[in-house]
């Protein structure tokens, strides 16, 4: 009889262990910035709305899951992850060998390029490479020459970027002894700043400056430079999930195959950017 309560009591150990490895995910929470339009923003009636609330949306239909979606500011959008206020992160975010180390991510949804941003009335106005585009995860020799064609553009002037993202770390390993870095809480006080000059560039992703630059917030401004991919850039946006967690990260990257395999995300990608920023691999 102990020999049998033991195995039994082995048999029960056993299943709740699995229990807290594999959770009940027919609930998740999911955070999002709110402040970062047209990923994910706040309109006029305080709702969140954005390309990443319609994503959820979908995803979690397909992943028969009750979704509630919550606002949270981006400094401390990992930490209160790993606090569990909530179970995932739908917010812009890159998915980066950084952040890996403290969390684990879904596959990628979505893909843009970097881009520098300056006043129509800048001397930068006409700032261009001899690439359109260039992917930092292994620098070739063109690559190299038109990372020193930016480093002497900007040189000397101050550039503005959101605190704590890709934009940044790029910024930091190029740029950092050349130029003064200006950070900010949210993209759209460094909106502001650029506007009024305090800035003489910002960085950010073409999927933000595109939508911006079709309103009135973006007018006077334009693009310089080449798209950049890779490296400090992270491999795309994917769904920020706890490491303990990696039976979420599956899920949410099974839901994601399906909508870019039947269009899904392409069309919200054109709905919201104006281009197709979906992931195709």
């Amino acid at each position: 009889m102990k020999k049998l309560s033991l195995v039994l009591m082995t048999l029960v150990a056993t299943m709740f262990a699995g229990q807290s490895i594999a959770g009940d995910w027919s609930k998740i929470r999911i955070a999002t910035e709110g402040a970062y339009a047209p990923w994910n923003f706040t309109d006029s009636s305080g709702k969140l709305v954005g390309f990443e609330l319609d994503l959820a949306a979908d995803l979690c239909k397909r992943m028969k899951a009750e979704c509630e979606i919550v606002g949270q500011a981006w400094d401390g959008i990992i930490p209160a992850l790993q606090a569990g206020k909530y179970d995932a992160i739908m917010a812009g975010m890159s998915i980066t060998d950084k952040r890996k180390k403290v969390i684990t991510f879904s596959r990628n949804y979505a893909a843009t390029p970097a881009r520098f941003v300056v006043s129509e009335k800048s001397a930068m106005a006409n700032f261009k490479t001899g690439l359109d585009a260039m992917n930092l995860t292994e620098v070739d020799a063109n690559e190299k020459a038109a990372i020193n064609d930016i480093v002497a553009t900007f040189k000397g002037k101050t550039v503005g970027v959101q605190t704590a993202t890709t934009h940044e770390n790029f910024l930091r390993e190029y740029l950092g002894d050349d130029v003064t870095i200006r950070t900010y809480d949210t993209q759209e006080n460094l909106d502001l700043d650029l506007q009024a000059g305090r800035v003489d560039t910002a960085l950010a992703s073409m999927s933000y400056w595109v939508p911006l630059f079709e309103s009135d917030k973006g007018k006077g401004m334009t693009m310089v430079g080449p798209g950049m991919t890779g490296g400090p850039f992270g491999n795309g946006v994917g769904v920020g999930i706890r490491q303990k967690d990696q039976d979420l990260a599956d899920m949410f990257s099974k839901a994601i195959d399906g909508a870019i395999a039947d269009g899904t995300i392409s069309k919200l990608a054109v709905k919201w950017f104006g281009f197709d920023a979906s992931s195709k691999q």
